[in-house]
């Protein structure tokens, strides 16, 4: 069982990456939940380049401390724990090795990575092998996607009847400083970019066919909208929620004869200045991702083609603690009883997600309730192993009532 502890095991947790700007926040989050397995206290540590960064982070970490240990390589540290979190925000350079180690030393693996084609290729390549394995592997549990992917699932199961098709819509509030972002996510989003033409080619190697459509047809908006449902203009969301969302419909399609449901992302920018100012910045940085000169430039200067958004130092603590996300889903479907080859869809449906800033408040809570969630409630997870999606994989536990009991709350709301 995943949550014991043996002389071979004696971590339940290793963060890996710990010393970064995320993995401090991971670190704390661990810390603060650590009363919270299903066997006594959860045993945890953690990994990075720096032994001295290390300790910093773990000073941090107010009401817990952990042991330390000394390890060459990602393989030594993976038969010492029964789970890892991988906080490399460039996972498409240095995620895949602490992938391989868990497979291939039996430590189930989660990561907040939000880059599709990382995601995609690791389910390629790496899925048979973790299945016979019996080892899970686990993408994308931050904010990134699990409020996507799980309000999708939530949504589909608050319908009284057959949910055939969503629209989120996504919005930050902040204070008066703004919010902030630190520049390893901008890194991530500029090699991610510049590098889609590899994900388009990994598609077409993969040959899925076309989900099956249940109801009319989810129509594409345009690439700039104004939306009445959150008034504002909007666009849609490039992240990787809807690479997600479709690998949870295609598995539940194929896992359970589950018809998929249709979903497009969208996130609100606010209004015709913000839209201007949006497109300016975007078009010079699609261009600019496009060359070597490009890309070291964007790295090298984040604040500056940010318009100051992304720096190196990340956001300061009061522009987290001002800053809090929305997601919202608009679903549409067939009431109990309705043949939905009979008529148009005559049910409607709207949920929220909220949360605390979503980058380093919200991504440490939901995957350190994931990696809780994987060690207390293994059984419920599918077929004995695999790489999956979060819906994929916490579809039958108790994924969705931990992170409301953490700060990330999913609700019902009045349809407008």
């Amino acid at each position: 069982m995943a949550s014991s502890v043996t002389s071979k095991r004696p971590y339940h947790i290793i963060v890996f990456g710990a010393s970064g700007f995320t993995g401090q926040y991971v670190v704390e989050e661990v810390a603060r939940c650590a009363t919270e397995g299903i066997d006594g206290p959860l045993k945890w540590a953690v990994a990075g380049r720096s032994r001295a960064r290390l300790e910093k982070v773990l000073e941090q970490a107010a009401n817990t401390l952990c042991t330390i240990r000394r390890s060459r390589t990602f393989t030594e540290l993976s038969r010492s724990r029964s789970l890892s979190l991988p906080l490399s925000l460039q996972y498409r350079f240095y995620g895949e090795p602490v992938v391989k180690a868990c497979i291939e030393n039996g430590a189930h693996c989660i990561d907040i990575c939000g880059e599709p084609q990382f995601l995609e290729r690791m389910q390629c390549e790496y899925h048979s092998q973790a299945l016979e394995r019996g080892i899970y592997v686990i993408g994308s549990c931050g904010f990134d996607s699990i409020p996507a992917d799980l309000g999708v699932l939530y949504t589909e199961r608050q319908l009284k009847g057959t949910l055939t098709a969503v629209e989120s819509f996504l919005t930050i509030s902040s204070g008066p400083q703004g919010g902030g972002g630190h520049d390893a996510t901008w890194q991530s989003a500029v090699y991610g970019f510049a590098d889609s033409g590899a994900l388009r080619k990994l598609r077409r190697k993969m040959g899925f066919k076309p989900l099956p459509v249940l109801g009319p047809k989810l129509k594409t908006r345009g690439s700039v909208f104004f939306s009445k449902e959150i008034d504002q203009y909007s666009i849609p969301f490039m992240g990787a929620d809807p690479s997600v969302v479709k690998r949870t419909q295609r598995f539940l399609l194929e896992a359970e004869q589950k018809l998929p449901v249709q979903y497009s992302a969208y996130v609100g920018v606010g209004n015709l200045f913000s839209v201007a100012k949006l497109a300016c910045g975007g078009l010079l940085f699609w261009l600019m991702v496009k060359f070597s000169l490009g890309r070291k430039l964007l790295t090298t200067f984040p604040s500056f083609f940010s318009f100051g958004m992304f720096t190196k130092e990340g956001p300061s603590l009061k522009q987290m603690e001002d800053t809090s996300f929305c997601m919202t889903f608009f679903g549409e479907g067939y009431s109990d009883g309705k043949d939905p080859a009979l008529g148009p869809p005559d049910a409607k449906i709207c949920t929220q997600v909220i949360g605390a800033e979503p980058g380093y408040v919200a991504t440490p809570a939901t995957m350190v309730q994931a990696a809780v969630t994987v060690l207390n409630d293994l059984h419920s997870l599918p077929n004995r192993g695999g790489v999956y999606t979060p819906a994929a994989a916490f579809s039958n536990t108790r994924l969705i009532e931990r992170l409301n009991n953490h700060g990330i709350k999913f609700s019902v709301r009045s349809y407008p």
